[in-house]
């Protein structure tokens, strides 16, 4: 949450050629609903039930870039889905800077509390070490200019295929 999943994989995907999704959008696409919405009426655990379905679909695509929500390393499925359909990128970032970033941003639903920093750590404690051992590659998102950050990222992502799959630095889904 504030990695800038959205921002930089938007110009990621541009810059190698890929088709980007963005989970919640889509989600909030199909059926209508913000995520909010979805949070209030079925809960977190209805809202992991639609965000993996659409993970499947998207896992299935060839040519894509897609920006996970946070929270999708917390399923088991999603993990194993995840590592079986192409590289992982976990944007990693301080809970100062995610502060700093959503202090504006009221659409979260994880982060309707009157403690966000105590949330933020609770989280990261969390998931942090599910992005670990899930992500081919790690790249700290820290602030700087989006399309910069981009250009370096899409240069490790190339670096990073080049070096599993010799001779192919186009091998990705």
């Amino acid at each position: 949450m504030g990695s800038g999943k959205t921002t930089i994989g938007r110009i990621v995907a541009r810059e190698l050629g890929l088709e980007f999704h963005d989970c919640d959008q889509a989600l909030e696409k199909l059926t209508g609903a913000s995520v909010n919405l979805i949070f209030d009426v079925e809960g977190e655990t209805g809202f992991r039930e639609r965000e993996a379905q659409l993970l499947r679909q998207f896992a299935a695509m060839k040519g894509v870039l897609v920006a996970t929500g946070g929270g999708v390393v917390t399923h088991k499925e999603n993990r194993k889905l995840l590592q079986c359909s192409g590289l992982v990128v976990w944007l990693r970032t301080t809970v100062d800077q995610q502060l700093k970033r959503l202090s504006h941003d009221k659409s979260r639903p994880l982060l309707q509390t009157t403690d966000r920093v105590a949330r933020l750590e609770q989280l990261a404690r969390e998931r942090d070490p599910l992005y670990r051992d899930l992500a081919d590659l790690v790249f700290s998102s820290p602030d700087r200019n989006p399309m910069i950050a981009a250009r370096t990222l899409s240069s490790q992502i190339l670096e990073t295929l080049q070096a599993t799959n010799p001779g192919n630095s186009r091998a990705y889904r």
